[in-house]
């Protein structure tokens, strides 16, 4: 058990050390060859330029460290992981990766069109559903559905779920340090669950990237000095759906009685509940609007947030908490009765995040002109 303390801690220091030590030289190249994200359209939030280029820091650090700290080893108290089979299958996840990463900063860049970034998605989807077989063959109870899917459906469904989640992290990236923030905590909850069911591979994947994002919050929480963009945001939403997918598909024999008691797909959900049900809600308004589902507006709960008078640092850190609240709430369900564990869990939080849109934006204050010549206000 030390020896696993020990290598997941080396994982976490080594992603950690390298986003904090290179960022700064990043930073410096991106404003050198204004590779920056430049205020103006309505709906950003950011006053100033931005370095878009973060997601290099998150890609190289979670590599480099997963693939220094691999675990050789096939024994762990007593219970045996193939690592071989483990890093056949990361050549596959890590493929993916590269094309989402250099999609992302071609992104970041100079921009690519929204048809050409889908059909890429569904190639990535491909590798990882049908070449990597990472995929969703059942619900485990959920919706009363029993037993596998038809493998057609397992794929499509898979697929659908992939491109959701890596959206999902995309659009949620619009306010300092909140991605970023409920990505680190995403990542330590699979960390966790994944060192307690004796999945090392998958467990020292999670604090890998873990340890990213926790060195690139630094430079990103407000005010940001850097950006993620969509390299690091797409990066960040593979990984987690691969995390997501294993664990819903781990095998129940081989589950510690002490987290059997827990809902695999309900606390799944519960992890990535802020950006599913952030992104469902967007993209059902806009298609109701008439308008592309990826058409940017300022209808995510964080602008509505902001709206009420929260600053960055204050829209993030609520997030934060709701996030956890809605795991703990997970953690605490039955498994035996997992349609009772989603009602409530999925219907806490979206009240919890629907109630924001029953109180009023905060009107700004009128400014005073203090131009020379201005005419100061009347007093009664």
């Amino acid at each position: 058990m030390t020896d696993i303390f020990k290598d997941m801690g080396i994982s976490f220091i080594t992603s950690f050390m390298v986003v904090l030590i290179a960022t700064p030289a990043l930073i410096k190249v991106a404003k050198m060859k204004h590779l920056v994200d430049e205020p103006g359209e309505a709906r950003k939030l950011h006053r100033r330029s931005v370095p878009t280029l973060g997601g290099v820091m998150i890609f190289a650090g979670t590599i480099m460290s997963y693939c220094m700290w691999f675990p050789a080893r096939e024994d762990w108290m007593g219970r045996n992981y193939d690592a071989i089979a483990a890093l056949a299958e990361f050549k596959y996840i890590l493929t993916a990766l590269f094309i989402l990463f250099f999609l992302g900063l071609k992104d970041d860049i100079i921009g690519v069109s929204p048809w050409k970034k889908l059909m890429i998605h569904i190639v990535v989807g491909l590798i990882i559903v049908v070449v990597a077989d990472i995929r969703i063959t059942e619900f485990w109870g959920l919706f009363t559905f029993e037993g596998e899917m038809p493998y057609w459906l397992s794929v499509t469904f898979s697929i659908f779920v992939y491109i959701v989640i890596v959206n999902a992290m995309n659009l949620i990236d619009g306010v300092d340090g909140l991605a970023a923030g409920v990505g680190t905590i995403a990542t330590f909850t699979f960390t966790y669950w994944f060192y307690k069911t004796g999945d090392i591979p998958l467990s020292l994947l999670a604090i890998a990237l873990g340890g990213s994002l926790c060195g690139f919050l630094i430079y990103n929480f407000q005010p940001a000095k850097l950006f993620m963009g969509d390299s690091g945001s797409l990066v960040i939403g593979l990984i987690i759906f691969v995390l997501a997918v294993k664990m819903i598909e781990f095998p129940v024999q081989r589950i510690l009685p002490t987290m059997k008691q827990v809902s695999k797909p309900v606390l799944a959900m519960a992890i990535l509940c802020y950006p599913l049900i952030d992104t469902l809600r967007v993209f059902t308004i806009r298609m109701f609007q008439g308008r592309s589902p990826f058409s940017a507006d300022k209808n995510h709960i964080h602008h509505k947030l902001l709206s009420l008078g929260f600053s960055h640092r204050q829209t993030s850190l609520f997030l934060y908490a709701f996030t956890l609240a809605i795991i703990g709430l997970a953690l605490a369900m039955p498994a035996y009765s997992p349609n009772v564990s989603f009602a409530i869990v999925g219907g806490t939080a979206i009240v919890i995040l629907n109630s924001l849109f029953m109180f009023k934006k905060r009107q700004p204050k009128k400014a005073i002109d203090q131009s020379p010549g201005a005419t100061l206000p009347k007093t009664a």
